[in-house]
């Protein structure tokens, strides 16, 4: 389809590729990525260390109907009406290495940012960052898919309080890779001018130098999709080249979220902000869904689908063969869109379903 729009939902370092996706059309082609909705987030954690860890203490994951992270625990909702909690200091030893040098918590390149920080139980807190965001929000609430109140000056205290601990906690990561000679190039900025020059001869080997055998992976999927050659693949949960690059082509390298960001996008300035630059917060339900922290970024996709703002939208749901393993999904499915409510704490190749959507068209 021609001018294809896609709404798509996810963590901070997504939010970055997609931004990076719509900077270099030129270079990339034109991205069908329209509207972004991030989300609030603190780490992501490894599938499989996280499955062992539930083992020790003899659950399975097959059993888990809802995960969240609340008041320093990792809470897992169970059958049978069971609840089990892990100590988050404790749960962070599955973290993945690539979430201790991200400087995002709030998705400060998205449309609007979700999350449960800040809010009331039942409540999710939204950052509206451009005007595009804020029609959307506007629309939905107008046509009363949501409902919204201002946020409350203690919960944005809290809210700037999270933001500004993992900026100032991975800064410090950041430079103790840096002093052991591990490149760390997340919010390295250098100059517009010479950013094309700088990146010109950085092929995949690069990528995986400079990004993935450093744990600096977020296993995002970018790279697969950018590759003209469709010879990126993601197996044994990093991307893997099965081919040879042709000369001259960078795009990998120029889409990856973990490499350099041209001077601008963001600013520097608004890395100094705990939230980023943003139009306004507040607070926000959707009575029509039962979904977690107030159900309101579903609401959102399933507006945008419904009054044809969008084509289609990228979810996460859970995959069917692994237990609560996250899977992205393109759909124009509004059941499906509910049915992928919920935050999956792992992280999961989102473009990877763009690729896939692209291959099922040309065929």
């Amino acid at each position: 389809m021609e001018n294809k729009k896609t709404a798509i939902i996810g963590t901070p370092c997504h939010m970055t590729a997609a931004a990076k996706m719509d900077m270099f059309t030129d270079y990339l082609g034109e991205s069908s990525l329209d509207i972004k909705i991030g989300l609030f987030c603190m780490e992501n954690f490894s599938y499989s260390y996280m499955k062992q860890l539930l083992e020790k203490y003899g659950y399975d994951m097959k059993d888990i109907i809802e995960c969240r992270v609340e008041k320093n625990y990792l809470w897992f909702y169970l059958t049978e009406e069971r609840m089990f909690k892990i100590p988050l200091k404790e749960a962070r030893s599955c973290m993945r290495k690539n979430c201790q040098i991200c400087m995002d918590f709030s998705s400060e390149q998205s449309d609007i940012s979700v999350g449960s920080v800040g809010s009331s139980e039942g409540w999710s807190t939204v950052i509206i960052r451009t005007e595009k965001g804020l029609k959307l929000l506007e629309d939905a609430e107008k046509d009363e898919y949501i409902i919204t109140k201002p946020l409350e000056e203690s919960g944005l205290k809290i809210l700037e309080r999270l933001a500004s601990k993992k900026k100032k906690e991975n800064k410090v990561e950041i430079t103790k890779r840096e002093h052991s000679g591990r490149p760390v190039l997340y919010r390295r900025y250098i100059p517009q001018e010479i950013f094309q020059d700088e990146v010109r001869e950085c092929q995949f080997e690069d990528l995986k130098c400079d990004v993935v055998d450093v744990g600096s992976c977020v296993l995002c999927g970018a790279c697969l999709l950018a590759c003209p050659e469709d010879i990126v693949k993601i197996e044994d949960r990093k991307p893997q080249i099965k081919g040879k690059c042709p000369e001259g082509c960078n795009l990998c390298y120029m889409a990856c979220p973990r490499t350099y960001i041209p001077e601008g996008e963001p600013t520097k300035d608004a890395d100094k902000k705990p939230l980023g630059d943003y139009l306004k917060i507040l607070t926000a339900q959707a009575p029509m869904i039962k979904g977690q922290d107030g159900g309101v970024a579903t609401a959102l996709l399933n507006y945008a689908l419904s009054q044809k703002m969008v084509d289609e939208v990228v979810v996460v749901d859970k995959s069917k063969e692994h237990p609560w393993k996250p899977e992205a999904k393109l759909t124009n499915n509004l059941a499906e869109v509910l049915s992928a409510a919920g935050t999956k704490y792992s992280a999961c190749p989102i473009f990877k379903s763009l690729k896939d959507g692209q291959s099922k068209e040309e065929a």
